[in-house]
């Protein structure tokens, strides 16, 4: 079978899984790992018996590879998969694909421009669920949506911000939960409900000790009047996983990666035009959805990708559709930040200015004992 030659750079957190994950995947062949701790990288190179770098550069020009993951802290992605794709090497980014639209924006032109296939670790949009959501909204099954909510919520500790210094810093990462927790959950949101024009927030640090957000809420309106709003935090347990879409045909709830699908027997807007019923209201059908079994996780997105560039499949996650996800996230932070409505397309400059002033306020933490662990619920 052909294989696809990756290479990891990253390998300290999620890239050591990705390596693991990739041992299964037929069509992709491990064969360099790169990371800035020599110690780290070098027992992972070992483990699976390839090249190690401690220079991603000397990794993309090594020929040892036709494909990179990037998996290193947010700020790296765009400098590293820039460069990848202008040497021909197709980019696999962690999410956020950037920290700031603007980076965003050098990557998916930068892919344009050289014709390199560029995808985004979004492994939820392969799941059968969120397979069959999309299909729904792509069939017009729900009619134009009117509304739009999300509640994603998740919890961490103090310990988990702890564990090293760069975590939760405007220096390190570059936001809070927006950034680093809610991206897969935005991005779904957005794949099925659009983008919104115009975003009013609220930003917070409610339990940690921190300097990024903890929550945050959204107001939040569409290009066709539409209305929604989101809502995110690492505060609640358990968390909570809940998207409604609601449409002039029909209504979709998404819930703990379940599915609920109400179709109506008259549009809203026509059956209350022509009714003559005081109290009355559409009939809705509770239709049951069905659910492909299929192969999700992260794993899928490797194969999509080497397949891609293999036999030409199509992406599951397109790297310019991971703007998405970064322009909304911008855009709720910037809103909280400046206590004002924001719109999008963010403005690129203002942005820029923003993270630039937060950074040079960001104070790195005294870690007495950095910990390396990976969260169990993503090695899937």
């Amino acid at each position: 079978m052909k294989q696809v030659r990756f290479g990891i750079i990253g390998v300290g957190g999620m890239g050591s899984g990705h390596a693991r994950t990739m041992q299964n995947i037929e069509e992709c062949k491990l064969t360099a790992v790169c990371d800035i701790d020599e110690e780290v990288v070098k027992s992972v190179a070992e483990q699976y018996g390839v090249k190690s770098f401690t220079d991603y550069r000397e990794l993309i020009d090594s020929g040892l590879v036709d494909a990179v993951i990037v998996a290193t802290p947010h700020y790296f992605h765009p400098p590293i998969s820039v460069y990848a794709m202008k040497k021909g090497i197709a980019v696999l980014s962690e999410k956020p694909i950037a920290v700031t639209v603007k980076g965003a924006d050098e990557m998916v032109r930068t892919a344009e421009e050289t014709g390199v296939p560029f995808a985004v670790m979004y492994q939820t949009r392969s799941t059968g669920f969120a397979q069959a959501a999309k299909k729904l909204v792509d069939e017009g099954r729900l009619g134009e949506i009117y509304r739009a909510s999300m509640i994603v919520t998740y919890f961490r500790s103090q310990a988990y911000y702890n564990s090293a210094g760069w975590r939760a810093t405007w220096r390190g990462e570059g936001g809070g939960v927006l950034i680093n927790q809610a991206p897969h959950a935005l991005d779904l949101f957005t794949w099925l409900g659009g983008l919104p024009s115009k975003v009013s927030a609220v930003t917070r640090t409610r339990r940690h000790q921190i300097e990024v957000e903890d929550e945050a809420s959204a107001m939040l309106e569409y290009p066709n009047g539409a209305i929604g709003y989101l809502h995110t935090s690492t505060n609640e347990a358990p968390g909570t996983n809940f998207m409604e879409f609601c449409g002039e045909k029909g209504k979709l709830v998404l819930y703990n990666n379940r599915i609920y699908f109400w179709e109506l027997e008259t549009p809203v807007q026509v059956f209350s035009d022509t009714t003559d019923q005081m109290w009355g209201s559409p009939k809705a059908k509770q239709v049951e959805v069905p659910i492909e079994e299929r192969e999700s996780g992260h794993g899928a997105i490797m194969r999509n990708l080497a397949r891609n560039i293999l036999y030409g499949e199509e992406l599951i996650s397109p790297g310019a559709e991971g703007l998405n996800s970064v322009e909304l996230i911008n855009a709720v932070i910037l809103s909280g930040a400046r206590r004002k409505e924001v719109t999008i397309p963010v403005d690129r400059d203002e942005y820029e200015e923003f993270i630039e002033e937060m950074k040079a306020k960001s104070k790195e933490k005294k870690v007495v004992k950095a910990r390396r662990e990976t969260d169990p619920q993503h090695l899937r």
